[in-house]
């Protein structure tokens, strides 16, 4: 039976969390996404920018900003990976569209996750293989309210129960085996999220915007 599948990066990879229509799930990890997305799946959903423009900041990102705020992470731009630093990227930026127009430290620090994502993708698979964001998902499933921050205990017991909710009902076992393997805490639950998004997803902000490969840039939820 084919299965729904939601990707998150993780420090040294990616890890997936799984769920088919009988609700059998589970999780998998490895270095590169190839052997993940080989998994036969009806749709993936992946916690990464898919769709890049040359410069300045992608519609959809303003948009599911303006939704769930700063969790959302502006800037993502093709071929930010072929910078030396973060401080000559933020040069060439600055340069060209404007003082606060660079990049962050977390979006510099997932360059090469972004490359990989960009490598793999063509039009074709942008059909099974979408793009969304855990936080914007999370907003969604709960009525479309904030929850509270995910670094907090409230916050994160909110996520999980949601997770249950929709069949990911081993996910505090899971959070326990994780151990060893390098997978954050959060990166797991945002894996299920995207799982989530992947089987029941009907919604996104953007799509009207066409990168340079013929990618849409658009956000499911």
């Amino acid at each position: 039976m084919p299965i729904y599948l939601g990707l998150d990066g993780f420090r040294f990879g990616w890890v997936a969390a799984w769920i088919d229509e009988r609700g059998d799930h589970g999780f998998d990890y490895s270095p590169g996404l190839t052997r993940l997305l080989a998994l036969p799946h009806a749709r993936a959903m992946i916690d990464m920018p898919i769709g890049l423009s040359l410069g300045g900041y992608r519609a959809c990102d303003l948009r599911a900003r303006e939704l769930i705020g700063p969790a959302v992470f502006l800037g993502a731009r093709r071929d930010l990976w072929s910078f030396p630093d973060m401080a000559a990227a933020n040069r060439f930026y600055w340069t060209h569209e404007g003082k606060g127009r660079g990049v962050s430290a977390q979006l510099w620090n997932i360059r090469d996750k972004l490359k990989e994502v960009d490598d793999l993708m063509t039009p074709e698979r942008q059909a099974m293989v979408g793009e969304a964001h855990p936080e914007l998902i999370f907003w969604n499933l709960a009525g479309r309210i904030r929850l509270e921050p995910k670094t907090s205990l409230r916050g994160r017991e909110q996520r999980i129960a949601l997770l249950r909710d929709r069949g990911f009902t081993r996910i505090e076992r899971w959070l326990t085996l994780r151990h060893g393997t390098g997978i954050g805490r959060d990166d797991l639950i945002d894996a299920c999220a995207c799982a989530v998004a992947a089987r029941d997803s009907t919604q996104r902000v953007g799509g009207e915007e066409i990168d340079l490969r013929g990618l849409r840039m658009e956000i499911n939820f």
